[in-house]
């Protein structure tokens, strides 16, 4: 699978670690930065393309990073066509793409380990949309609101 990735520095030790991992699972990694450790960078420079090439199909799905993960969920949600979430859980992590077709994964540097991030990320991308009846006609509702129609 290709995939986007993105942090500023809250999570970019975080990041380096997952991109060995996935390149070690066989996916194709799209790094969006941080390129180095710089203190006082802001995660919307980074998160904000990674979400726009989400929406736009150049990625399939995406890792948004930052030292809580909320500021990352906040900014990729800001996209026309992201659905992204924090998730801290494994349940999560696979139901929301299952039922709400999320396609941008959020976590905290600061607040998950390696191997619970690697667990989240591994199960977000093992996940599917379900097609059910019930969830395209939610995921209907949720795309009027986006373009302003309900």
């Amino acid at each position: 699978m290709r995939v986007g990735i993105a942090t500023d520095h809250g999570g970019f030790e975080l990041k380096q670690e997952l991109i060995a991992q996935l390149r070690s699972a066989g996916h194709e990694i799209v790094d969006f930065g941080a390129d180095s450790l710089t203190p006082d960078d802001d995660y919307p420079d980074y998160v904000t393309p990674l979400a726009r090439a989400v929406a736009a199909g150049q990625v399939e799905r995406g890792v948004a990073i930052c030292g809580s993960g909320v500021g990352a969920s906040v900014c990729a949600n800001k996209v026309p066509g992201v659905r992204a979430a924090l998730i801290h859980d494994h349940f999560s992590a696979r139901q929301g793409v299952e039922d709400d077709h999320m396609n941008v994964l959020c976590m905290g540097g600061r607040t998950v380990g390696m191997a619970v991030a690697w667990d989240l990320v591994q199960t977000f991308l093992g996940a599917g949309f379900s097609q059910a009846e019930r969830h395209l006609r939610r995921l209907g509702k949720v795309m009027s609101l986006e373009a302003g129609t309900r």
